[in-house]
């Protein structure tokens, strides 16, 4: 097999190898346009024209690069998060560090968190990313919370399974009699709701305007639960400065953030036609294809250029660890239908030596067996590319990061898209804002006699079957009472507590 397409960078411990691609055919003047228009962002460009914002976020580890005055604020928050962090570790009193967040604001430093897995004497870091009742009280349960530090994470300040999960923190630091005040750290954009209402908490830290959720995991956002855990935020920044400087490079052949996002344009022809399964063989990057879903899909996913045109724009991307995933879906992604691309990811340093179980082999040795059985076994009728990493360390998860975020923005800037809005998330907000206030209008129509949910959606202005969810659920919570007569918004009868 030819090395011609293979990039390698020693200095970062990284390799890209897209020999199992098909060649590909370039436009030169377009992505000579891309790499332009990149190049514009970094030096200051609105480059999120929809709200007309900067993107910053490649300045957080160069601050350099940052336009005036911004770079001593950049510099200023990673000095804070690495002495707040190692003198609480000298203060000796918080052993947990409750991270509450979503999107962003948790997968980003989830997914170092588990991948580092820093020294024991540190903060051991937990996560509350979603509004489920149950699933915040069995996190929040086995928690001693006199030793617990609680990081709030929003940057709007609004956002409602964060705003959530601090309700349900803040009840359960009252119920121990803990003064929640000197357990709360909250990172927020200055003025906003939860910058405001975490004056007199232990610390807050600025997120700001120019730099979205996801790719927020350079900022306070994964520095401070890094910092805290024990991990080196500066090597991680090194990385991912490391990184940007190989990726800035307008050569589609030495540039491996372009080679990724050009092998994604190709294999999709230009529309995601292809899903992109990401197989990183080893357990501490198993939340790596989790970060890429919501940093890529969420990206990618646009109905509308930005000239305003309809094009349905997307990236699937779905995947777990190998070898697990060996015995799950890659009997299909061999054998089944050509839908799909496949990213496998290697470590050459097993970070651990384990027994022979072979003579001369270890369990390393097979890992890297099934890595590269399987990269084997899916040519040549499925597309591979295969990445690989010399460790898992601080600074080549840096620059992982720092290599896809490029991708995405050299591959949204190819197909025309604004990578850095998310207006289909927004409109599910405004939705279940509508949800919420039908349940309220649902309550008030609620008599002595049993009505059903069609006739409750009725009176309510709710169209029956929502009405019937809602109401069912009520039921269940004990809210009201329900007089099965089958099932359906026709024939369950619902009516207050008590009644009839």
């Amino acid at each position: 097999m030819s090395l011609d397409h293979l990039w390698r960078d020693s200095t970062l411990g990284f390799s890209l190898d897209w020999s199992a691609c098909p060649t590909f055919s370039d436009d030169p003047v377009a992505w000579a346009t891309v790499f332009a228009q990149m190049e514009a962002l970094e030096g200051g460009a609105i480059a999120n024209p929809d709200e007309g914002r900067q993107v910053g976020h490649y300045w957080l580890r160069t601050p350099e690069i940052a336009p005036a005055g911004l770079s001593a604020e950049i510099r200023a928050v990673v000095s804070t998060c690495k002495k707040f962090a190692f003198a609480l570790k000298k203060e000796g009193k918080f052993k947990t560090a409750l991270i509450l967040g979503i999107g962003g604001s948790a997968l980003g430093p989830a997914f170092l968190s588990s991948a580092l897995q820093e020294p024991e004497d540190w903060m051991r870091l937990v996560f509350i990313d979603n509004t489920d009742p149950e699933g915040m009280a069995r996190v929040i349960g086995p928690l001693d919370l006199e030793e617990t530090l609680v990081i709030c994470i929003s940057k709007s300040g609004g956002t409602a399974e964060t705003r959530n999960a601090l309700i349900e923190v803040q009840a359960a630091f009252g119920v121990a009699g803990l003064p929640f005040a000197e357990h709360a750290i909250a990172i927020s954009q200055e003025g906003s709701r939860l910058w405001k209402e975490a004056e007199g908490w232990k610390l807050r830290l600025p997120m700001w305007d120019w730099v979205g959720g996801r790719t927020s995991v350079t900022s306070a956002v994964g520095l401070l639960p890094l910092a805290l855990q024990g991990a080196d935020v500066e090597l991680l920044l090194e990385g991912a400065a490391a990184m940007d400087a190989a990726t800035r490079i307008p050569d589609l052949e030495k540039n491996p953030a372009a080679i990724l996002a050009r092998s994604w344009y190709n294999l999709g022809e230009g529309r995601g036609k292809r899903a992109m399964v990401v197989l990183p063989y080893r357990d501490r990057l198993l939340l790596f294809s989790r970060y890429l879903q919501q940093l890529v899909m969420e990206s990618i996913g646009k109905e509308k250029d930005l000239a305003g045109n309809l094009v349905y724009q997307g990236l699937t991307v779905y995947g777990n660890k190998g070898s697990t995933d060996q015995h799950a879906y890659v009997q299909q992604l061999r054998d089944g239908p050509d839908d799909h691309f496949v990213t496998l990811v290697g470590v050459l340093d097993d970070g651990f030596v384990g027994e022979e179980v072979e003579p001369g082999i270890n369990a390393g040795d097979y890992l890297q067996g099934f890595l590269l059985g399987t990269w084997q076994a899916l040519q040549p009728r499925h597309p591979v590319l295969m990445l690989t990493l010399d460790n898992v360390d601080a600074f080549r998860l840096g620059a992982l990061i720092a290599l896809y975020e490029r991708a995405v923005g050299l591959y949204a800037f190819r197909i025309g898209i604004n990578a850095y809005h998310q207006p289909g998330v927004e409109a599910g907000k405004k939705a279940a804002t509508g949800i919420l206030s039908a349940k309220l209008r649902l309550r008030e129509k609620l008599g002595t006699e049993p009505q059903t949910a069609a006739e409750l959606g009725k009176a309510a202005g709710v169209e029956p079957r929502m009405a019937w969810y809602l109401l069912s659920r009520m039921g269940a919570m004990g809210e009201l009472r329900v007089e099965r007569g089958g099932e359906g918004p026709d024939q369950d009868g619902f009516l207050r507590v008590g009644e009839g």
